[in-house]
Formats: structure tokens, sequence, C-alpha cells
């Protein structure tokens, strides 16, 4: 009895453990989610989604979209997660005269200090990081908190 009770709170917490992780198909869902509000409001986006290692898990490239939107949307997923805020919020920190001015130029300049990206956490936990260009900085930005507000229904989907 006491040996089918600990599997099973066993494969409770192994099932959260798993279901709280950003995926290929989690990540895939949220950026469908994304291309549609994209499409809605008239942009070509590039949508970029990384781990929480910053490691690319999909990108994808809406008709149309700018080429060199593809570097800049991993690089903001890249961004977010490797700084723990979003790209809006670092444009602030590296201005002339603030506390991360010149950070740019790190990290093989995959550090983005402009809209459009942002961490992904899910019950607390830092999961990965979005990435969307394509637009304006405002549109972006929008995107990619658009994409913040659905990633508990995408959670819960997959």
């Amino acid at each position: 009895m006491k040996e089918a009770y600990v599997q099973r709170i066993v494969e409770e917490v192994l099932n959260e453990i798993m279901t709280s992780k950003m995926n290929l198909a989690k990540a895939v869902l949220l950026i469908e989610k994304i291309e549609q509000e994209a499409a809605r409001i008239g942009v070509s986006a590039v949508v970029c989604v990384s781990n929480e290692a910053a490691r690319t898990i999909a990108v994808h490239c809406m008709d149309n979209s700018y080429i060199a939107s593809f570097d800049v949307a991993v690089n903001k997923a890249y961004t977010v997660v490797a700084l723990k805020m979003s790209t809006l919020k670092l444009k602030d920190l590296s201005q002339p005269g603030s506390s991360l001015y010149g950070i740019q130029f790190t990290n093989e300049g995959k550090i983005v200090i402009f809209g459009g990206g942002v961490p992904l956490f899910y019950k607390g936990e830092l999961i990965g990081g979005l990435g969307v260009s394509g637009g304006t900085e405002e549109q972006d930005s929008a995107l990619a908190e658009y994409g913040q507000r659905c990633l508990e229904e995408v959670m819960l989907w997959q």
C-alpha cells in the first residue's frame, strides 16, 4: 500500500516537473497564437521561443517577414533569458549613464536593447524566452506581451 502511494506521488511530481517546462509543442502553440495576433494587426513577424537555458526551441517566419528579423527575434529570446528581464526594460538600463550602458556589446553581440523580447515565467520559474521582430518596436513589444499573457493557457494545453 505504501509503495503504491509513494509511486503515485512520485509520478505526480514528475508530471508536474515535465509539464512546467517549455517544449516544442508548447513553443509552437504559443508562436501560432502570436502569429494570429500579428496577422490581425498587419505585421509579418518572426517569432522565437527559447528554453530556460536560452537555447532556441522554435522559430517561425511569417510570409513576407524581414530576413533581418530572424536573428533579431532569436537574439531577443536569448537576451531575456540571459538577463531575466524584458528587452524594453533593458533598453532603459542600457542608456548612456545607466548601470548597463554598453551591455549590447557583450555576449558576442547577441544582447538586444530594444523592445520585443519578454521572459517567460510560469509558476514563478523562468521557463524560457520569447522574441518577436518584424514590426515597430511598439508592435513587437505588444506581440511579445500578448504571448506572455497567453503562456498560462498554452502551458495547460500541452
